[in-house]
Order: C-alpha cells, then structure tokens, then sequence
C-alpha cells in the first residue's frame, strides 16, 4: 500500500507484533528523516511501535529540500489558519491509511511533533473522533485558540516540552497552550528545558519517551 505522504517507516524487528504507532511530524523546513532520529534511542524500549515520519504534503520556500505543512511566508492569521487546514486533512488521510493498514485504533497512536510539527499534532489529536493514546508535543504553540475551541471534539493527554532559550518560537507560548488546555479540560504536562533553544536535546527526548512508555504501556 502506498500511502498518501512520502514516509520513513521504521518496523518493529521481524517476528514481534505492531500493537502501536508513533507519528512523527517534523518542523518547517525539516523531513521525515529529520525527526525519525528521535526513533533510535525510542525503539529500544518501544519493540512492538511502529514509527512513521512523513514529509510534509509541500515543499518549503526557504529550504527547496526540505518540506512544510503550512506556508509562513505571509504574516497573515486567516491564512495561516487556512493552510494549516489544508495540511489537517492531508494528515488525517494519511492516519486513516496507517489505521487501516496496520489495524491501530486511535487509543494505540501517538501523535508526536516539533515547531510546526507539534502545532499540527495538537490540531488533529484534539479535532478527532476518538482520543488518540497521547500526543507530545516539543517547541510548538497553538496556531489558533479560537479555532482549536471551536472545533476540538476530544481530550487527548498531552505532553509540552519546550527550550527556556527559544528564539524561534517563544516559550511563552507553551504558558498559553498550557492555560487553553487547562480551561478546555484537557490532562497536560509541560517542561521547559534550561539553555535550550530551538531544537530537541537528549533531556527532553528523555522526557517525552517516559511519558510515552507510561501511556502505550
């Protein structure tokens, strides 16, 4: 089956069974292989995870070899809210393949992120049908509160990570995701990481596959 994203699937190793996914969504300007390297030290302790790391549906105008999942080039709220739309639905047909590919329920698909990556993340996993097992999220914010309320359906747990030294995206919008959360009934974790910029350190790697291994376990 060819699925509608271009993806690196890292398989359980031959003869164990898939009972879970991790979806992983790389930042603007990255790839699949990009964020799939956070998959070599998860997969020692996930052996029956599947992992998927999809490019993103368009290539990104700063970076010809890397992808995007909405275009930023326009400092324009409506649109931005628009493009990131058209990606949800792309994503969404793309889950709905892995489901019924590999025969995963919602409750045993992690949806991870970072940046623009963990934005979509938050978006799908809180406007689905069903709960996904959790989402976790590393330096990414809400991209727009007043839509998120209108249309979130479910409370799936989540997890924050973010670095105190961020100058790409400001940690205070882990403070407000945080808030929208709390005020939307939503169980959320949050850390900041210290001295950390725009990137996932060991530290935070760490902390987001400890969160994992208590929800898929």
């Amino acid at each position: 089956m060819t699925f509608c994203l271009d993806s690196i699937i890292i398989k359980p190793e031959e003869g164990k069974e898939i009972k879970n996914a991790i979806i992983l969504l790389h930042g603007y300007g990255g790839d699949g292989k990009d964020i799939s390297m956070l998959t070599m030290n998860w997969k020692r302790f996930l052996p029956n995870t599947i992992f998927l790391c999809p490019n993103g549906h368009e290539p990104c105008p700063i970076n010809p070899s890397g992808f995007q999942w909405f275009d930023l080039t326009k400092d324009d709220p409506s649109y931005i809210l628009e493009q990131s739309l058209r990606a949800e639905k792309k994503l969404n047909n793309f889950i709905d393949q892995i489901k019924d590919k590999f025969k995963i329920e919602n409750k045993k698909i992690c949806l991870s992120g970072f940046s623009q990556g963990c934005m979509m993340s938050l978006n799908i996993g809180l406007t689905a049908n069903e709960e996904f097992n959790c989402i976790v999220g590393f330096s990414g914010k809400i991209i727009n509160p007043s839509d998120l309320k209108l249309r979130k359906k479910v409370s799936t747990n989540t997890i924050l990570i973010h670095g105190d030294s961020d100058q790409v995206v400001s940690p205070n919008f882990l403070l407000e995701a945080k808030d929208f959360l709390i005020r939307n009934d939503v169980s959320i974790e949050t850390h900041l990481i210290k001295n950390c910029d725009h990137f996932i350190p060991t530290e935070a790697s760490s902390i987001a596959l400890n969160y994992i291994l208590k929800k898929l376990n």
